[in-house]
């Protein structure tokens, strides 16, 4: 199967530029013996190379230069396939733009196409290949430091707390993770994670329960979510808790329960935050509006959670008009590596900065996942990095320092 790779990567400051010549011939060599051909463009700072050939020799190709070490900041832009070759003359060709105006170097690429007709102007892989050449996204290059540039120093002072006894009594245990701005040092709000103590989970749609049985113990666990926010003394911290949509609708009266359960432990609405997950599907969007707005209404906020990995996607941001929109742990995760995922996520900043819309990165466990959105332009974060859930109770912060 004929594969198309692409990516980007940024020259190391101490490799001499000449060394480009002998590493081209060393890769074309290399390449033709796996049947791989392509062509690598340098404008001075950054590398942009096309890949193309048998799918496993492109990957095994790629991953060795993941490995070198002249180059830093590598970005997967594009992995396609294609029923024939774009340049199938060479192993590998360099066109270095300082040489070129714009013009020129992409008619050169063309001139060097297997064929003319194969290779157009509407191309997809083309299309990156000339948005590299005009620099047209060069606004989005964040180049982070390596990993160990941060250390990451638990503050055992913050927020950490003992932990509450459970009582025997109990169903649901429940976990405090937080979300902070690393940079300011400062925890936004504590999440509770609530799982039930025997049965399986009440989200879990493969267990015995009832979809009714589902959503009443959903909505019952936040019970012990605001009872243990009782018993570690959150004051006025922000607490989120997670929720089923449905559950609103399936359960009756679920607004006046919730609201309840928050005033018996001392808790007052506006330090309340309801996450609805994207993951599940809504069925009866019109009266979960409406409880939505009843909701916010009594001073509690929302957040859409899960967000860009369930059914709804950004149809939520236009019928419930979140206060927070925290992105899936499945676009975070190795955000620094993949084109894809950065586009996404430069969107959805983007979106919901129009909106006022507060974004909040989730799942977080790499520090170039960190620097990357932050670099972003994301402030807001929740991750193992930072901090591990902690059982009945609130765990230390593990703030990012530079490394001298």
């Amino acid at each position: 199967m004929l594969s198309t790779l692409i990516y980007r990567s940024h020259l190391v400051d101490d490799v001499p530029v000449k060394e480009l010549e002998q590493m081209v011939i060393k890769a074309n060599s290399h390449n033709e013996l796996y049947g791989v051909t392509g062509i690598l463009l340098f404008n001075g700072t950054h590398f942009f190379q096309l890949l193309e050939g048998p799918e496993e020799a492109v990957l095994s190709i790629y991953a060795a230069i993941c490995r070198d070490p002249r180059h830093h900041n590598l970005v997967e832009l594009l992995r396609d396939y294609a029923p024939a070759r774009r340049f199938g003359n060479t192993g590998m060709e360099l066109f270095d733009l300082r040489k070129y105006d714009k013009e020129s170097v992409l008619q050169a690429v063309l001139d060097r196409g297997t064929s003319k007709y194969q290779l157009t102007y509407s191309d997809r892989a083309l299309q990156f290949l000339r948005t590299f050449v005009e620099a047209r996204e060069k606004e989005n290059y964040f180049e982070i430091p390596p990993a160990d540039y941060w250390d990451f120093i638990s503050d055992d002072t913050s927020l950490s707390q003992p932990e509450a006894l459970a009582t025997e009594a109990e169903t649901f245990s429940v976990s405090m993770q937080p979300i902070i701005d690393p940079f300011s040092c400062q925890t936004d709000s504590l999440e509770a994670l609530i799982q039930p103590v025997c049965e399986g989970s009440p989200l879990d749609d493969s267990s015995a329960l009832s979809r009714d049985k589902i959503y009443r113990n959903d909505l019952q666990s936040k019970k012990a979510a605001f009872a243990l926010a009782k018993k570690l003394g959150i004051k006025a911290q922000t607490l989120s808790v997670n929720l089923l949509p449905m559950s609103l609708v399936m359960v009756p009266n679920a607004v006046n329960f919730l609201l309840s359960e928050i005033e018996a432990n001392g808790l007052v609405p506006e330090q309340i935050v309801v996450e609805i997950t994207e993951n599940e599907v809504i069925s009866r969007i019109e009266e979960v509006e409406t409880a939505i707005k009843q909701l916010k209404a009594a001073g509690i906020s929302l957040a859409i959670d899960n967000f860009g990995a369930g059914y709804a996607g950004l149809s939520l941001l236009v019928q419930f008009q979140p206060d927070r929109v925290k992105i899936d742990h499945t676009i975070i995760r190795d955000v620094h590596k993949s084109g894809p995922k950065q586009a996404i996520v430069q969107a959805i900043i983007k979106c919901c900065s129009s909106l006022e819309i507060c974004v909040i990165a989730t799942g977080v466990e790499k520090p170039e996942e960190w620097m990357w959105l932050e670099a972003a332009g994301i402030c807001n974060f929740q991750g193992d990095l930072f901090a591990r859930p902690k059982l009945n109770g609130i765990p230390a912060v593990a703030w990012p320092e530079k490394i001298n």
